[in-house]
């Protein structure tokens, strides 16, 4: 049983465009600005593992592949305990950057139970991993 996911929003930084790109690029640091990204390892030049840990007490095993870094499109394919793809767009606005982020995967057969069983609590959970993005991201930009 596979269960899918859809994630959108629409967050505003008080930076440049080429500057939010360069962060959200180098994702051997993300675990230096991003509390929910405990570990990175990098395993060749557009693929790395991820663990991640939210609120709930299981951590996500990733491995992601960098599909397209150039701006204003970041495209990055999931394996593992997801599958799917994560986008961000970053549109220059006036003071800084639109940063737009879609992210549509399924979770595995074991996960898969859970997810459908839990849901709500499983959304709530992303959720509070992307202020934590968002809020590490802007520390992390100085804005």
């Amino acid at each position: 049983m596979k269960t899918s996911y859809s994630f959108r929003g629409t967050w505003t930084v008080a930076a440049a465009p080429e500057a939010v790109h360069d962060v959200l690029v180098d994702l051997e640091r993300y675990p230096d600005w991003w509390p929910q990204v405990r570990a990175v390892a990098k395993l060749g030049p557009d693929d790395a593992r991820v663990l991640c840990r939210s609120v709930l007490p299981y951590t996500l095993d990733l491995v992601l592949h960098a599909e397209h870094r150039e701006p204003p499109l970041l495209e990055t394919t999931i394996s593992g305990d997801l599958d799917g793809v994560v986008r961000w767009r970053l549109v220059p606005v006036d003071g800084g950057t639109r940063m737009e982020f879609e992210q549509d995967v399924q979770v595995g057969r074991l996960l898969g139970v859970a997810s459908y069983v839990a849901r709500p609590l499983l959304t709530w959970n992303h959720h509070r991993m992307m202020d934590g993005c968002i809020a590490g991201l802007r520390a992390r930009l100085g804005v």
